[in-house]
């Protein structure tokens, strides 16, 4: 599931839930799933950031520096 899916799926619960009109089961079962949706999102998200590196070039050659929002600047 891409994380644009995951996205989806959690409004889409968020949704059921906020209306109220499914049984206690089901509204665990769902919370359930957001919770593991949630989980896996933000497992894609966190190796998404480890991807975006920045190339720079120093005193001693290439070296790997975390992307950071400053460096659009």
């Amino acid at each position: 599931m891409t994380l644009e899916q995951m996205m989806d799926r959690i409004e889409e619960i968020a949704g059921l839930l906020e209306k109220g009109e499914i049984s206690l089961e089901d509204s665990l079962k769902l919370y359930e799933e957001a919770v593991g949706l949630i989980a896996g999102a933000s497992k894609k998200l966190d190796e998404a950031e480890q991807k975006v590196m920045l190339l720079t070039r120093g005193e001693h050659g290439l070296t790997v520096e975390p992307f950071t929002a400053k460096d659009e600047e």
